[in-house]
């Protein structure tokens, strides 16, 4: 039961935390840059750095919380890891199969999708509104796209101005 509550927990922080990183990243490049190969290198970035960076937070976070077995902080980095690594890299294949500014609108929809099962899922297991929980969870994610859209056109101003 421990085994798959590490695995639930960093699926879970993986593909949410790979949900909204990604639309940010992508909606700023793609604002900013209008470049196909901005973007991927964007997504690449975010599937490679972040997905490390989640997992050691992960780790350290479940260490500095509730003595559990080094066996249980391992599995629910290496969960987080390969959720956020491997959903994020999903992220590239709107953006080869469509213009820039459409394949961010595609993958909003799809993290958007993303999220509310996500949410579905926590809400139902902790007994709480699956509704409110979706609400609560995409209003994060629209605040993320605007103002990560707003601030790529701002750093495109400065820089291209």
């Amino acid at each position: 039961m421990k085994d798959k509550k590490a695995l639930i927990g960093g699926l879970s922080f993986g593909l949410t935390s790979a949900t909204i990183t990604t639309i940010g990243v992508m909606t700023g490049l793609a604002a900013g840059t209008d470049s196909k190969m901005v973007v991927i290198g964007g997504i690449l970035t975010v599937a490679i750095a972040d997905s490390f960076s989640d997992a050691l937070a992960m780790h350290l976070s479940e260490e500095s919380s509730i003595a559990r077995t080094e066996g249980y902080y391992l599995k629910s980095a290496i969960a987080t890891f390969l959720a956020k690594f491997f959903f994020t890299i999903a992220f590239i294949i709107p953006v080869l199969l469509f213009e820039v500014n459409n394949s961010v609108i595609v993958s909003c929809i799809i993290g958007f999708i993303a999220l509310g099962f996500l949410s579905n899922y926590a809400a139902k297991k902790n007994g709480t509104s699956p509704a409110k929980a979706m609400l609560e969870h995409w209003a994060v994610a629209i605040i993320v796209v605007i103002l990560t859209h707003f601030g790529g056109l701002f750093i495109e101003s400065v820089f291209n101005g």
